[in-house]
């Protein structure tokens, strides 16, 4: 048998294993959780940072320690931001990473992909900072339109600059060469006359330039009023008859009378006579070219018709760009900027309403201004956006401008 003092020293030896095995439990389930503490779900953020992220315009994600996206704005997954739980893109990835290890404030424009699939782009200015100890926000600004539309203002100014130098030049060696020819009266008579050509196709292009220039800025209309169609076209038709009978071109008015429309009546009177300056000058002698109105639904339709030479299928969706020409040669003949049709565009937008193009080589051309009818006890309608994606293609062969 065993005794007492026996029995004891065995009870002590199984209390000291329990206790061993206890402690080591213990040790290996503190050290895993030590492990598993990245891994909890991150504090919550401040109510106030909340808010402030909530009345933000730009793009912003909120990212937890383990660079999981726990907030995220609706412009932020529009931009193609955030995809899942995660940041799309590399390249704001690497800058949350500088961010976390630096501690210093990440500011850069990036370039990158709408989605993953297709071409499309945006431009972001993209800022990323620390928000506290955990937490990384990341702001961007959608810059997309803002760098479309200082492209266009570089290229209209190369443009512009293009288009000067050649009737400058022009008058600056007809003078030089009439100075040389100061004996001959017939030659300086004739080099005279070039001077005074190239002098009022030089002002006509500044002229157009500046009226160009007004119409890209907001508010072209700061005045509406009730606007008489019929008095649209008799002033435009009577400027555009001196050029059109020197080429005995028959100037022809039809259509609807009494229609009214709400805008600005000087700008609809450029409109209208660039349309026939540009239908004159394309079509040749002994020839038509008519004016239609009519009132199609709450539209006025205003239609330029030529006999001229037509625009193919393959340039008509470029005739409203600026300074763009079917015919180089003869817009340098006949004095043509390369900007009116781009004037019709931007005060047809204006005044609410667009212009079509029908047109076949050989065959002649149609120009369709067309605006909103002014009805009784109805408000001035509001400008609209010339490249508005939202415009369906006419089933008439007719091309928006």
């Amino acid at each position: 048998m065993v005794g007492v003092d026996g029995l004891q020293i065995v009870v002590a030896g199984l209390l000291g294993l329990v206790t061993g095995v206890a402690a080591t439990l213990a040790f290996r389930v503190s050290e895993h959780q030590q492990r598993r503490v990245p891994e909890t779900a991150p504090a919550e953020l401040d109510p106030g940072v909340v808010r402030v992220l909530a009345i933000l315009r730009s793009a912003a994600v909120v990212l937890g320690p383990d660079d999981t996206v726990i907030r995220a704005s609706a412009p932020a997954y529009a931009l193609g931001l955030v995809r899942g739980d995660a940041i799309a893109h590399p390249s704001i990835q690497d800058m949350i990473d500088a961010v976390r290890r630096d501690g210093v404030i990440a500011d850069d424009e990036l370039e990158l992909p709408r989605g993953p699939v297709g071409r499309g782009r945006v431009m972001l200015q993209v800022r990323v900072a620390n928000l506290d100890t955990e937490h990384v926000v990341v702001l961007a600004e959608d810059r997309t339109e803002a760098r479309r539309i200082e492209a266009i203002r570089r290229d209209f100014t190369v443009n512009v600059s293009h288009e000067l130098k050649t009737p400058i030049g022009a008058i600056s060696l007809l003078a030089e060469t009439m100075q040389d020819a100061a004996d001959d009266p017939d030659a300086v008579r004739h080099f005279a006359g070039r001077m005074q050509q190239e002098s009022t196709r030089l002002a006509a292009l500044v002229h157009e330039i500046i009226e160009l220039s007004r119409l890209q800025v907001a508010g072209a209309l700061p005045e509406v009023s009730v606007i008489d169609i019929d008095a649209v076209i008799d002033e435009a038709a009577d400027r555009a008859r001196v050029v059109a009978a020197a080429k005995e071109i028959t100037l022809s008015l039809g259509g609807d009378s009494g229609l009214t429309v709400y805008g600005d009546h000087s700008l609809l009177v450029t409109a209208v006579r660039n349309l026939l300056d540009n239908a004159v000058a394309y079509s040749g002698p002994n020839t038509r070219v008519g004016v239609g109105v009519k009132l199609a639904g709450d539209l006025v339709e205003i239609a330029v018709v030529d006999q001229g030479i037509g625009i193919s299928a393959a340039e008509q969706s470029r005739v409203f760009e600026r300074f763009y020409r079917v015919d180089p040669a003869r817009s340098r003949d006949t004095g043509g900027t390369g900007l009116g049709l781009s004037i019709v565009k931007h005060v047809a937008a204006d005044h609410g309403g667009d212009v079509k193009i029908w047109s076949e080589p050989g065959r002649g051309s149609t120009f369709t201004l067309r605006i909103p009818a002014a009805h009784p006890g109805s408000a001035p309608p509001g400008p609209t956006d010339p490249h508005d994606p939202n415009d369906s293609p006419d089933p008439h062969k007719e091309v928006d401008a």
